[in-house]
């Protein structure tokens, strides 16, 4: 007996009855407290399981000195109840009746939305105060003096704005436009029209004739015609639409005069024949800035002095052919310097041979050099069928022969471009890009721009393709090309998940819940970086030319520096197609295009382009797109992204340019009392530069602690 009034009187059995009689209560009342707290019938369970667990340990009293943090959690329950008030379930279940957080949860929002999320900012608010009552009154203490004057400052400050807004709105000639009644309520549309007026193009006085009244009457249809309204394009909610090439400037043709091409034909073959070569002139190419003469050699005779006697036994010499020989092509590119000579031309490039002919190229600069608009080739018939089949056409510029040179950027896969200043290098990374946003949304392309010089590339801040603004800063952008490894690692998963080798079959299979973008990364500078950061932009960038093809991540490099430690072995091995603009020398020639001749290019977009699949580069004279096009452009693309959902492409925060290593880091700065950049090399097994980055990471994540 005396053995079991013993248990009875155990603290172990009286804990055992406490949370007995909890449970009891619980399952009595089961459908009362679903009724009064919904799903938040747990929030009892929990407190009673609170209460045994404090009871067993003899906590209480430690507990109800801490007033604090249970006023914090009836705050938190009063929020979690609140919130799922708002919701209520189907069929005959009393949860349609009231709510799922019960009738607490329906009178703690009080029937209204907004009043409802207000009441549970404030419950939340006062719970995280509650939580910390010293710190959350010196804040308050701070900040509340500082609040009545800012709000006081910002009324101010929208009142004048708004006084300025309605002056210029009233003074506007439009606002009458606006004004005029709408009868049928439409979605909201906003249309983009730039630069109301553009001049067109007028023939100079030379090409025109007639009288003087026909040429006033010709003059005066000309200025009625000169005004050329832009087309306006219609942007609405959920859906993008290409800006078209109607917002790019057309240019004048320049073509020369069928005389003097003809005459320097003629200069040619005198020049070869005063130098005993025989060639003649059998095709001419008439290009925007080079003239290409194709010239087919002759036959190099050797002949023999016969020595015979006439009837009259006079003696007579007559010459007899032994044999003959092609002229060797090297003799014709021997003369590049005295044909340029002959000519009065700047420079002669000599291309032997002339690929797909039996022809010796021989390009001599225009006497008037004519421009290449971007319009013109992004409009023409080889540019619309390439973009019909690729999302990465782009305008390269036009050949020797007048013909548009297009590429597939998917194909390249990566570009190197080289040139000395002002030759031509930024135009046509902005004719690159501009062609790329005239046939591609943001849901098909995105773009990653780093630009250390600050000036060239900024002006696309603002279009919707910019995964984040324009890079300028060297640091920032070894993140962000460290950032674009973990990426296309990404993106290599989802294609092994998909059963995909490619993203054109990731795309297409229908397996992927959202299409994967390309990602182009464009770089203005490229030496500035190497000088700074070699050692991080080097391997990053080498791996993403190496793998990032198959993932849809491309790369366009420039650079006014073409030396071997800017463009190294390994750069040049994973860019095999490259551009070179007009270069100081002969080794920066050889340089970026394992051959000389770039040194004697015109400059102003004069270039020679080596494709992946081409023996030998080709002349091209650039595209031009002004910076008033690109303007025209990027503000198409920003007034259509005002109306458009945000992105679900994952955007480039700070987080982004976190090392997958740093959670490592901190767990062994937590085990050791001392940690340098040397004892995260041996630990981790990475180079210095790496961990030092590391450690930079942890003293400031210490320091922000701390604060």
């Amino acid at each position: 007996m005396a053995f079991f009034v013993g248990i009875a009187t155990s603290s172990i059995t009286r804990r055992l009855l406490l949370a007995g009689v909890f449970a009891a209560l619980i399952a009595v009342f089961r459908e009362p407290l679903l009724r009064s707290l919904g799903i938040g019938i747990a929030l009892p369970v929990l407190a009673s399981s609170l209460i045994v667990w404090m009871a067993w340990g003899h906590r209480i009293p430690a507990f109800l000195r801490r007033w604090n943090v249970w006023l914090a959690a009836i705050a938190f329950c009063a929020a979690f109840l609140g919130i799922f008030g708002f919701f209520k379930t189907g069929g005959d279940t009393f949860f349609e009746e009231v709510s799922l957080g019960g009738y607490w949860g329906k009178s703690v929002i009080t029937g209204s939305t907004a009043a409802g999320v207000v009441i549970i900012i404030v419950a939340l608010v006062a719970g995280v105060a509650f939580l910390g009552p010293g710190r959350s009154w010196r804040i308050v203490h701070t900040v509340a003096p500082k609040i009545g004057p800012a709000l006081r400052r910002a009324w101010e400050g929208g009142r004048e704005a708004a006084a300025r807004v309605g002056a210029f709105y009233r003074e506007h000639p439009l606002h009458r436009a606006f004004r005029r009644p709408e009868k049928v309520a439409a979605p909201p549309v906003i249309d983009i029209s730039y630069a109301a007026t553009r001049p067109a193009y007028e023939p100079p006085p030379s090409q025109t004739s007639g009288t003087g009244a026909e040429t006033a009457s010709a003059a005066t249809a000309a200025a009625a015609t000169r005004v050329q309204p832009v087309p306006v394009i219609k942007a609405f909610p959920g859906e993008w639409h290409l800006p078209g090439v109607e917002l790019l400037d057309e240019t004048p043709r320049r073509e020369l005069a069928p005389a003097e091409v003809e005459q320097r034909a003629r200069l040619i073959e005198e020049a070869l024949a005063s130098y005993g070569v025989e060639a003649k002139v059998v095709k001419i190419n008439v290009g925007p800035a080079v003239t290409q003469y194709g010239v087919e050699p002759g036959w190099d005779r050797k002949k023999k002095e016969i020595k015979e006697k006439d009837k009259a036994g006079g003696l007579k010499v007559r010459t007899e052919e032994v044999s003959k020989t092609r002229v060797k092509v090297d003799r014709i590119s021997s003369l590049s310097n005295d044909l340029a000579l002959a000519l009065a031309a700047p420079s002669v490039r000599v291309e032997a041979p002339i690929p797909g002919t039996s022809l010796v190229g021989i390009e001599v600069p225009n006497t008037s050099m004519g421009t290449v608009s971007g319009r013109e080739v992004i409009d023409s018939p080889a540019f619309k069928k390439l973009s019909s089949r690729t999302k990465l056409a782009i305008a390269v510029g036009k050949g020797t022969g007048g013909d548009e040179v297009v590429r597939d950027l998917a194909k390249m896969p990566h570009l190197l471009i080289a040139g000395a200043t002002g030759s031509g290098k930024t135009v046509c990374l902005d004719c690159t890009i501009a062609s790329l946003l005239t046939t591609n949304t943001p849901d098909d392309l995105r773009f990653i721009m780093i630009d250390p010089k600050r000036v060239e590339l900024i002006a696309f801040n603002g279009v919707p393709h910019l995964l984040t603004p324009v890079v300028t800063e060297n640091d920032k952008a070894a993140d962000m090309l460290e950032w674009v490894n973990q990426e296309m690692d990404n993106r290599y998963r989802q294609l092994a998940l998909a059963g995909a080798h490619n993203v054109e079959r990731y795309n297409t299979t229908g397996k992927a819940s959202k299409k994967m973008p390309y990602l182009v990364v464009i770089v203005d500078e490229l030496a500035d970086l190497m000088m700074a950061k070699a050692d991080e932009v080097e391997p990053r960038l080498c791996r993403l030319a190496q793998m990032g093809r198959a993932v849809g991540i491309h790369l366009v490099v420039a650079t006014q520096r073409p030396s071997v430690d800017v463009i190294t072995g390994l750069i040049k091995a994973n860019f095999p197609t490259r551009i070179s603009f007009a270069v100081v020398s002969q080794v920066d020639s050889r340089t970026i295009l394992d051959m000389t001749g770039a040194e004697k290019l015109l400059g102003k977009g004069d270039m020679l382009f080596l494709a992946a699949d081409a023996p030998k580069p080709i002349r091209v004279q650039g595209c031009y797109v002004s910076p008033d096009e690109i303007d025209r452009l990027v503000n198409a693309w920003k007034e259509q992204a005002r109306l458009q959902p945000p992105s679900g492409f994952p955007g480039i925060g700070e987080q982004a340019f976190s090392d997958p290593l740093l959670e490592q880091a901190r767990r062994l700065k937590e085990t050791h009392r001392q940690v340098s950049s040397s004892f995260l090399q041996r630990q981790l097994r990475i180079g210095y530069a790496r961990a030092e980055k590391l450690l930079e990471m942890l003293d400031k994540e210490e320091a922000e602690g701390e604060q």
